[in-house]
């Protein structure tokens, strides 16, 4: 698999993540034990839809790919600062646990492609090319 279709897979998660933080906040909050945040994790998926945007929207274009690429990444670091505030509050430790580690490991992949993609654009690439 290419970077671009991983890329593209990446922005079809943002858009799920960001369609599930809007549309089901309550549900989102009842997982990780917190409460009152409903208005917080709807502005989460807005700002997590609009990262899968750009990445989609690049077709072969490796400045909009990487710069979606990149607002995830600087998304991740927000959510996991959200989730480790939250773990003071949270009546569903294992929740909130879970959630901190599916974060990690989504913005691992996202550092390593926005890497990946920000090389190709350096090197004058489109980011399907080999």
């Amino acid at each position: 698999m290419n970077d671009l279709k991983i890329a593209r897979a990446l922005g079809w998660t943002s858009l799920a993540i960001g369609f599930t933080e809007f549309a089901a906040p309550g549900l989102l909050e009842r997982q990780l034990g917190v409460r009152q945040h409903r208005g917080l994790l709807k502005l989460l998926g807005m700002r997590e839809a609009l990262s899968g945007f750009a990445i989609l929207k690049g077709k072969h274009r490796t400045r909009q790919i990487s710069a979606g690429l990149w607002s995830r990444v600087a998304g991740d670091a927000m959510d996991l600062a959200l989730l480790v505030a939250a773990a003071r509050k949270t009546r569903r430790p294992g929740g909130l646990l879970l959630a901190i580690a599916m974060v990690a490991g989504i913005g691992l992949l996202d550092v390593v492609f926005a890497e990946r993609v920000g090389h190709a654009q350096s090197n004058g690439r489109h980011v399907g090319a080999k």
